[in-house]
């Protein structure tokens, strides 16, 4: 089963083609998109589209770019839709230090509340960490949780192994196909084969083939084909949630 565990089809990018989009995923292959929620507006859409399409799941979360909508209010709006049958994560979370957008101890005061909310409903969370390797793998730690994905990763082998020893799963995106990004290969290359998943962040960071462009699902299968090639096997997809 092809899954593409990370997509923002929501999103003003799609407004004109969404329905023409979904179809064309699902003519290359691939049978579920994971709709993900970056803040409280997002978080709705997401929930809303998973209704408009079986193929589409959701997620519901506040990116650290948005972390100063966390608080109580929202944790409880989260848990009443974390019991809806088409929820599968909280997420997009996490700690965002190179745009800053929020100061530091309001992103973790955010991070480490949602991941004390997925505990609590019992979902698994997906991770955004971006100049923040250690500060999020600190709090990720404390927090007990097991089912973890990275998403997006993009930090060494050396940080990667740390979080595979954890059970945490990895995801590869569009950045697996750009010229000279060997460390991000490196760890493509050894990590576990059940330890990592396929995402595209769609309309985000395309493969190669479409830099430039928007992103979409269908071309989570080129995403595919590149790891495949990287680890010289076949892929069994793995989907976490």
């Amino acid at each position: 089963m092809l899954i593409d565990t990370h997509v923002h089809l929501d999103f003003k990018h799609f407004d004109k083609d969404r329905g023409e989009v979904i179809q064309r995923a699902l003519d290359a292959g691939v049978e579920r998109m994971v709709n993900i929620g970056c803040d409280v507006r997002t978080s709705d859409a997401s929930v809303v589209l998973a209704h408009e399409y079986d193929c589409i799941f959701a997620t519901v979360g506040i990116h650290p770019h948005d972390s100063d909508q966390w608080g109580d209010d929202v944790a409880n709006k989260f848990i009443v839709q974390a019991k809806d049958e088409k929820m599968v994560a909280i997420g997009e979370i996490g700690l965002d230090y190179y745009h800053m957008r929020k100061p530091e101890e309001v992103q973790k005061k955010a991070f480490a509340g949602q991941l004390a909310l997925a505990r609590e409903v019992s979902l698994p969370v997906v991770v955004h960490i971006r100049d923040a390797a250690r500060d999020a793998y600190d709090i990720l730690v404390e927090s007990g949780l097991e089912r973890v994905i990275l998403h997006c990763f993009n930090e060494d082998l050396e940080f990667a192994e740390k979080c595979w020893a954890k059970g945490w799963i990895t995801g590869f995106g569009g950045p697996v196909t750009y010229p000279n990004n060997e460390r991000l290969r490196e760890v493509v290359e050894m990590a576990p084969s059940k330890q990592f998943v396929l995402e595209t962040d769609c309309p985000f960071l395309p493969p190669q083939a479409h830099r430039g462009q928007r992103n979409e699902p269908a071309y989570v299968k080129e995403v595919l084909e590149e790891v495949e090639k990287i680890r010289g096997e076949r892929m069994e997809v793995v989907y976490p949630f």
